[in-house]
């Protein structure tokens, strides 16, 4: 039994399901039915109610501020074993972490949007910023011809992005729907077909 195991996500599409017990085989199954279920139904909400979708991250973004910024005050009040300022930059930090959390929670479609603009401008940057790198280094590449092609399509697809980030985040927002309901449902019909066939001796 040399055979290694591959790790990462994709490694439920490498699994040979020969070399596995019935009981390994279960889990998978499991593994792969719940997280496919779980990716169609984030999937599907965001698919076909977009606005409520990103009202629901907003809350969520909205909480994780408010958490952390008790743990953070926490840490800044009662530990004793770090420095002053070290302690004054966790209750200053814990404090913006709380405003911020309640503005977010007080105002979540005002933020949802927020939250969408931003996403487009850094998604934006990045695509233009990605574009520049690759007609920079089209010289050395294999094919010249497609790096100039996708460095000019980045570089292009960024500034239009810059200038609707809105428009754009929407798109991106549906794109990652869309996604998420085709990657469930793989993931549904591999827990149905992993192992199918396969006899084993013991459990």
């Amino acid at each position: 039994m040399t055979t290694s195991q591959p790790t990462g996500v994709f490694a439920s599409f490498t699994l040979d399901a020969s070399s596995l017990t019935k009981s390994a085989i279960n889990t998978v199954r499991a593994t792969l039915g719940i997280s496919g279920a779980v990716a169609l139904i984030i999937g599907l909400f965001i698919t076909f109610a977009p606005e409520k979708s990103a009202i629901a991250i907003a809350w969520l973004f909205g909480l994780y501020f408010l958490i952390a910024g008790i743990a953070y005050l926490g840490l800044g009040i009662f530990s004793k074993g770090i420095s002053g300022g070290a302690r004054t930059l966790d209750i200053i930090l814990g404090l913006l972490f709380v405003v911020g959390g309640v503005i977010v929670l007080s105002n979540p479609n005002e933020s949802a949007v927020f939250l969408g603009i931003f996403l487009g401008i850094l998604v934006g940057i990045l695509w233009i910023v990605e574009g520049i790198v690759a007609l920079a280094q089209s010289s050395d590449a294999g094919s010249k011809g497609w790096a100039i092609f996708f460095g000019i399509l980045s570089l292009v697809a960024g500034i239009v992005l810059l200038f609707s980030p809105l428009w754009g985040a929407v798109f991106l927002f549906w794109f990652a729907g869309i996604s998420l309901v085709v990657l469930g449902i793989v993931q549904i019909v591999r827990a149905f077909t992993f192992g199918r066939g396969v006899t084993h001796a013991a459990a």
